[in-house]
Parts: C-alpha cells; sequence; structure tokens
C-alpha cells in the first residue's frame, strides 16, 4: 500500500533523510519509531505531498503520490485541526466538502464515522465541550471522512489519559477488519507493542531497524532482563561479566540481559555475597530494542554487538 523509495531529503547542507526504503502492506499497522529530528516528520510530510524530496519516490497503492493518490489518504496531524466553535458533525461536514463529498455522501459518511468512533451522542455537541479523549477521536473521525485506504496517525494518543488512550486503541485496532492500512509515529513504546504488526526506527534519516516485535527482540540475545539495586555496582557488574550476562545502565537503573532463563534461586545464586536490595526480571521489552539500537545507530542488515 506505501513503498518509500530512497527518499532523501536536506535542509540547506543538513541532511534529513539518508535513502530512506520501507515498504507497508495493505491491512498492517506499522510503527515508525525514532528521537526527536529522526525525519519523522519530514516522512510523514513528503508522504503527503507537502514537501518535495530531493530524489527518491513516494508510492501509494502501486501509484507514484500525487494528485490521483491524494484521495486515498487520510491524515490525523499531532495537533487536533478542528474549529472548537463548531459542533462534531459541523466539523465533519466542513471537511467532508474540502474532500468533494456530495451532500448525500457527507451526511452518510458524518452518520458512520461519529458512530466509528463512539461520537453519535455528541454530534451537536461544540468541539470546545468535548473532552481530550473525544476530541482525539473526532480527528480520527475527521480523517477517515473519504474512506481513505492509507491512513496516518502522528502521535494519535500523546497528552491523554489512559482509558482515553484505550479507547483510541481500540480504534485503530478496529481498522484491520475494514482494511484500512495504518503509519503510526508515536513515543509511546507500549502503543507501539501493543497495535503494530510491524515497527521500523530511524535515526539521522535512516532506517536502523525494521520486522515484528519477534524479529526485534531478536537483536538482543537475551531470555529476559533482570534490573539490580545496589550498593556495590562494579562488583554485580564484575560478577555479571563472570556468568555471561550482558550489563547494561537504562538511565539510573543498572540490568543486565540473561541469555538463558533461571529460576529465582538459580539467578539470587549468581549474586551471591554481593549486597543486593532488590531485583527485578522483566521480558524484553521494545524500550530495550529501541535504546540499543538508536544508541549504537546499527544498519538493521547488521547484528548487534555482544
Amino acid at each position: 500500500m506505501l513503498q518509500l523509495d530512497n527518499l532523501c531529503k536536506h535542509y540547506g547542507k543538513r541532511p534529513i533523510l539518508q535513502n530512506l526504503s520501507l515498504t507497508i502492506q495493505a491491512g498492517e499497522i506499522y510503527g515508525l519509531l525514532g528521537p526527536n529530528g529522526a525525519g519523522k516528520t519530514t516522512t510523514i510530510n513528503l508522504i503527503c505531498g507537502l514537501l518535495e524530496a530531493d530524489s527518491g519516490a513516494v508510492y501509494i497503492n502501486g501509484r507514484q503520490a500525487g494528485n490521483a493518490t491524494k484521495a486515498l489518504l487520510g491524515v490525523m496531524p499531532q495537533e487536533n485541526l478542528l474549529y472548537r466553535g463548531l459542533t462534531c458533525e459541523e466539523n465533519l461536514a466542513f471537511f467532508g466538502r474540502i474532500y468533494g463529498l456530495s451532500r448525500r455522501e457527507r451526511q452518510t459518511q458524518i452518520e458512520r464515522c461519529l458512530g466509528l468512533v463512539n461520537l453519535l451522542e455528541r454530534a451537536k455537541t461544540p468541539v470546545e465541550r468535548l473532552s481530550g479523549g473525544m476530541q482525539r477521536r473526532l480527528s480520527l473521525a475527521v480523517a477517515m471522512m473519504h474512506r481513505p485506504k492509507l491512513l496516518i496517525l502522528d502521535e494519535p494518543t500523546t497528552g491523554l489519559d489512559i482509558e482515553a488512550r484505550y479507547e483510541v486503541w481500540s480504534l485503530i485496532r478496529s481498522f484491520k477488519q475494514s482494511g484500512v492500512t495504518v503509519l503510526l509515529t508515536t513515543h509511546l513504546l507500549d502503543e507501539v507493542e501493543r497495535l503494530c504488526h510491524r515497527i521500523g526506527i530511524i535515526k539521522q534519516g535512516q532506517l536502523l531497524a525494521e520486522g515484528s516485535l519477534a524479529e526485534l527482540r531478536q537483536r538482543i540475545p537475551a531470555q529476559e532482563v533482570v534490573t539490580v539495586e545496589t550498593d556495590d555496582p562494579e562488583g554485580a557488574i564484575a560478577r555479571a561479566h563472570l556468568h555471561g550476562f550482558t550489563p547494561r545502565h537504562y538511565g539510573s537503573d543498572l540490568a543486565f540481559w540473561i541469555p538463558e532463563h533461571l529460576e529465582l534461586k538459580d539467578l539470587l545464586d549468581r549474586f551471591e555475597g554481593l549486597s543486593l536490595n532488590s531485583i527485578s526480571r522483566h521480558p524484553v521489552r521494545l524500550e530495550h530494542i529501541y535504546l540499543e539500537v538508536t544508541k549504537n545507530a546499527i544498519a538493521y542488515d547488521q547484528p548487534l554487538p555482544a
């Protein structure tokens, strides 16, 4: 459904995208991750035709992106572009006219889209009286108004409470049944873990890693990650090396990659004689993969170092 072919973009002499290529299949939810300045927003703007690439091409549904493909694309921007003084249905009617829908199509789609985002009962409510979660759902309805085949969601749940996030997540999952393809950008890694079929990690405009969560987990040679709190971190690191555990610092946390599953007693035995205030065990998470990939800036076809 979406293909980026060797996209390059510079701002002055500064490279933003460097031969960025990726393919998103129809019906897929694809998560695009990267630190600030990685090129995510530039990528979205190129897909939407708001910027022109220095070289490379964007293909949507097999056709080079342009006027002929605009109707296939729906966008939910990071900021709500809603008219606060208008009601939900008035906002949808306005955007429906922009999309070129007939009066009958607009009316049908207003009811359908409000139903999709569970806002039918709020059809006559002005946007300014909606909660933040409701406004995000209405923004999603706007993006769906013209029945796009490809939906770009830029930070769809940033700033929402957990209940509102769950509501939006449920809506995004429902798109798979209707055959809509989703490109999702977010800083919330648990959001990507829950929603995305495949994940791409970019830094400095280059794709560093790509695959399903299960595939990306193979990049870290560990069965689990163990975090310890100790008054003797140097001793714990030395002991970890002795047993083949890989030490890592995640912020202020000292953690170790454990290459095999160990019972708790066996794990504690490995640190016997050291002062441990606490020990906790975690599966390999996307945050571990993300930090390792972006920290080392390793191309996705190369193995991670031990």
